[in-house]
């Protein structure tokens, strides 16, 4: 029987990242607790980036076990750091610059490589954080977003990908930015011990009520690809995202 999803709603978007910053911190102390540190896996787009700017303020610089920490990426676009669209150069703007986190605990991918070569640098880099039991890490928190396509990460409608591959290159048009991409894969996505999507904005709202309500057709709407092993699942949404559930 596929077990319910764990839906949290709450009523507006600075809610919302207080909830996931809380949620972060947990799960970021538990981890370094049980295993001595936090594997983390970042998603970029618009919606997170408050709530980096809360885990970069004083609110979070003394409870967050940040010294433990290590900082991986769900996806990226070919950029370079310093430009707008990385999502890497966001969160060291608003987390790690602030919090002056060590660049050994910092694990981006290469947005000034081809995207095919970022990819494969990047499957190699994780491989070097594989567990005693299978070559990729099991990241202990995966932040991922969700687009009003019913995208995540840079899995975009129609696409398919090789399963046994833990990244791939992308190239996508996504709202008339066409852009090469790296990506993570429901492949190691699903192996993660906890997954959040952090969901907002009342555009968003029809299609996630396709994605948790409606016909499983993860073709289509991709964010339905995630699915973790043996990991929670937990849905974080404002009123607006979550109006027609």
């Amino acid at each position: 029987m596929e077990k319910q999803p764990d839906i949290r709603i709450y009523p507006d978007l600075e809610t919302l990242e207080d909830a996931v910053a809380k949620h972060f911190l947990l799960a970021s102390t538990q981890a370094v607790q049980q295993r001595g540190r936090a594997l983390v896996a970042l998603s970029g787009g618009s919606t997170p980036l408050g709530l980096f700017q809360l885990l970069g303020s004083d609110t979070y610089r003394a409870t967050v076990p940040w010294q433990q920490i290590h900082f991986f990426w769900v996806d990226e676009r070919c950029v370079p750091p310093q430009d707008e669209e990385s999502n890497y150069g966001q969160f060291r703007k608003k987390v790690l610059d602030p919090l002056q986190i060590k660049p050994e605990q910092v694990h981006a991918m290469d947005g000034t490589l081809p995207p095919e070569d970022a990819a494969m640098e990047y499957e190699r880099l994780l491989k070097n954080w594989g567990e005693a039991d299978q070559p990729f890490p099991r990241f202990d928190w995966v932040l991922l977003g969700m687009g009003s396509d019913g995208h995540t990460a840079s899995l975009f409608p129609g696409s398919t990908h090789q399963v046994e591959k833990a990244v791939v290159a992308i190239h996508a048009d996504y709202e008339g930015r066409p852009a090469d991409r790296i990506s993570l894969t429901p492949f190691i996505l699903n192996q993660a011990r906890q997954v959040v999507f952090m969901v907002s904005g009342e555009k968003k709202a029809a299609t996630l009520r396709e994605v948790l309500q409606g016909v499983h057709d993860p073709l289509r709407l991709p964010a339905q690809r995630i699915q973790p092993v043996d990991g929670r699942l937990v849905w974080m949404l404002d009123g607006v995202a979550a109006s027609l559930l």
